[in-house]
């Protein structure tokens, strides 16, 4: 999506000359402001782009298992090392490799990580030959390293071989004049995805889309257009089917918000039309019911009430 804001067109101008290059970049921006996108972007117009692009989110690595993860090991290194394994570093090897929240990496693996930029070599866990890869870093994080380098949690050296050229995204409070565009773009994704014809936006959409403060950035937008898609009616997309934190009570549309006690009697109508929408937003989540992109966030309600709205419906994961 072309960018309308002058923040954002900068990032994207730095961005196209960083690329040519084969320089460590940190890329940093609150959750939700396509950090990963950007470094997709960065490795796809650089001359890397035909060799793998890997990423790795330091964050949800397994304790104990980090290095392994990253560097790799030899046969027998540890228990259960049965075989040698190569590491994230060397399955990027002539690519990029993208460390995203390398905030939380821990300090022993910060001092390894440190060693192989400046060798460009590494040795797996349980090895003695060095072994030499030719990897583009980019990192990326939603913390302040000043601030964790102050707490002793991230290492001064590395924050300074990371940051050699650092690209910040602006939250999208802060380039509201892109919604719009963005709104419509994930419209189209998710109307053709979901196999309906695109909606169009009434009057007043954009101004209420403008008006919200979006803690979860590009991605809640994101989430909001794609749960909006499934649930407007007649191709057309109306206020009362959006629904950020701040807009209605997150319980389908508000066609559907009830009065009094959650069992209260509703006409057959309604049943068949919440029906649908379930199974619209099942399908539509491969039938996954939990986390960021499972129906229930889509449906903007609780999983075990979604547990219970399936077995009401009688609704059941397809078998293959």
């Amino acid at each position: 999506v072309h960018s309308q804001s002058w923040a954002m067109r900068q990032v994207m101008e730095q961005t196209v000359r960083v690329a040519e290059t084969a320089m460590t970049v940190l890329v940093l921006g609150e959750t939700g402001t396509g950090k990963g996108i950007l470094a997709q972007t960065i490795h796809e117009t650089s001359t890397r782009r035909k060799r793998p692009f890997i990423q790795v989110n330091c964050g949800a690595l397994p304790a104990g298992l980090v290095e392994s993860e990253l560097f790799g090991h030899e046969k027998g290194a540890f228990t259960g090392a049965a075989s040698r394994q190569l590491g994230r570093f060397e399955l990027a090897d002539g690519g990029t490799l993208f460390l995203d929240e390398i905030g939380d990496l821990p300090l022993e693996s910060q001092r390894v990580l440190l060693h192989i930029l400046e060798e460009n070599a590494l040795t797996r866990v349980g090895g003695q030959q060095p072994v030499s890869v030719d990897v583009r870093v980019i990192a990326a994080t939603n913390r302040d390293l000043r601030q964790a380098i102050q707490e002793g949690t991230f290492r001064e050296d590395l924050f300074y071989r990371l940051s050699v050229f650092t690209l910040e995204l602006p939250p999208l409070r802060q380039r509201q004049e892109d919604i719009p565009a963005l709104a419509a773009h994930f419209a189209e994704r998710y109307a053709q995805h979901l196999r309906r014809p695109v909606p169009t936006l009434a009057e007043g959409v954009v101004a209420h889309l403008q008006g919200y403060a979006w803690p979860g950035n590009v991605r809640e937008l994101e989430h909001v257009i794609q749960r909006a898609v499934l649930l407007c009616k007649g191709g057309i997309m109306r206020v009362e089917d959006l629904s950020p934190p701040s807009i209605g009570d997150g319980e389908l549309s508000s066609a559907k918000r009830r009065t009094g006690d959650e069992d209260q009697a509703t006409t057959l109508a309604e049943d068949v039309d919440e029906k649908q929408q379930l199974v619209e937003a099942l399908q539509a989540t491969h039938w996954r019911i939990y986390g960021v992109h499972g129906a229930a966030a889509l449906l903007g309600m609780h999983p075990e009430k979604l547990r219970y709205r399936m077995q009401k419906y009688g609704l059941r994961r397809p078998k293959k």
